[in-house]
Protein backbone atom coordinates (compact mmCIF):
# COMPACT_ATOMS: atom_id res chain seq x y z
CA UNK A 1 0.00 0.00 0.00
CA UNK A 2 2.03 3.47 -1.05
CA UNK A 3 1.91 5.96 1.46
CA UNK A 4 -1.72 8.29 1.26
CA UNK A 5 -1.76 12.15 0.11
CA UNK A 6 -3.25 12.84 3.47
CA UNK A 7 0.23 11.58 5.24
CA UNK A 8 2.34 12.75 2.84
CA UNK A 9 1.09 16.34 2.75
CA UNK A 10 1.81 16.41 6.55
CA UNK A 11 4.98 15.22 6.51
CA UNK A 12 8.30 17.22 6.59
CA UNK A 13 12.35 17.05 7.39
CA UNK A 14 12.27 16.44 11.02
CA UNK A 15 15.87 18.88 11.04
CA UNK A 16 14.46 21.60 8.21
CA UNK A 17 10.90 21.42 8.74
CA UNK A 18 10.61 21.56 4.57
CA UNK A 19 8.11 19.46 3.15
CA UNK A 20 8.96 16.53 0.99
CA UNK A 21 7.41 14.77 -1.92
CA UNK A 22 7.64 11.33 -3.24
CA UNK A 23 11.12 10.73 -5.26
CA UNK A 24 9.99 10.16 -8.86
CA UNK A 25 11.64 6.76 -10.94
CA UNK A 26 14.51 8.98 -12.39
CA UNK A 27 15.58 10.24 -9.22
CA UNK A 28 15.30 7.03 -7.19
CA UNK A 29 17.53 5.15 -10.36
CA UNK A 30 19.77 7.64 -10.20
CA UNK A 31 20.07 7.35 -6.21
CA UNK A 32 20.89 3.75 -6.72
CA UNK A 33 23.27 4.11 -8.90
CA UNK A 34 25.17 6.32 -6.87
CA UNK A 35 24.77 4.20 -3.83
CA UNK A 36 25.93 0.95 -6.17
CA UNK A 37 28.93 3.11 -7.14
CA UNK A 38 29.38 3.57 -3.00
CA UNK A 39 29.49 7.10 -3.03
CA UNK A 40 26.34 7.31 -0.84
CA UNK A 41 26.46 7.78 2.97
CA UNK A 42 23.14 8.81 6.03
CA UNK A 43 24.07 12.22 8.06
CA UNK A 44 25.32 9.71 10.85
CA UNK A 45 28.40 8.73 8.50
CA UNK A 46 27.24 5.24 7.41
CA UNK A 47 27.48 3.88 4.01
CA UNK A 48 24.02 2.86 2.21
CA UNK A 49 24.35 0.09 1.17
CA UNK A 50 20.62 -1.12 0.17
CA UNK A 51 19.14 0.65 -2.81
CA UNK A 52 16.15 1.85 -2.72
CA UNK A 53 12.39 1.12 -4.26
CA UNK A 54 11.35 4.10 -2.74
CA UNK A 55 12.15 7.43 -1.07
CA UNK A 56 11.11 11.06 -0.34
CA UNK A 57 12.83 14.02 -0.92
CA UNK A 58 12.39 17.42 0.55
CA UNK A 59 10.62 19.92 -2.07
CA UNK A 60 14.11 21.63 -2.13
CA UNK A 61 15.52 18.85 -3.35
CA UNK A 62 18.33 18.73 -0.11
CA UNK A 63 17.18 15.76 2.27
CA UNK A 64 16.17 12.21 0.99
CA UNK A 65 14.54 9.70 3.05
CA UNK A 66 14.09 5.96 2.49
CA UNK A 67 10.17 4.04 2.23
CA UNK A 68 10.58 0.96 4.17
CA UNK A 69 7.91 -1.59 3.57
CA UNK A 70 5.83 1.47 2.68
CA UNK A 71 6.46 3.71 5.87
CA UNK A 72 8.51 6.31 5.67
CA UNK A 73 11.86 6.49 7.93
CA UNK A 74 11.89 10.16 8.88
CA UNK A 75 15.23 9.85 11.46
CA UNK A 76 17.62 12.66 11.00
CA UNK A 77 20.50 10.08 11.03
CA UNK A 78 19.18 8.08 8.54
CA UNK A 79 18.84 11.24 5.97
CA UNK A 80 20.77 11.26 2.85
CA UNK A 81 22.08 15.05 2.02
CA UNK A 82 20.55 14.91 -1.82
CA UNK A 83 22.49 18.41 -2.31
CA UNK A 84 25.85 16.75 -1.60
CA UNK A 85 25.53 14.15 -4.23
CA UNK A 86 25.27 16.79 -6.98
CA UNK A 87 21.36 17.20 -6.77
CA UNK A 88 18.61 14.50 -7.89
Amino acid sequence: MPISQELLEILCCPQSKVPVEMMSEDQVARLNALIEAGKVEYADGAAVEQPFSEGLITTDGRTVYRIDDDIPVMLIDQSIAADRLGGL
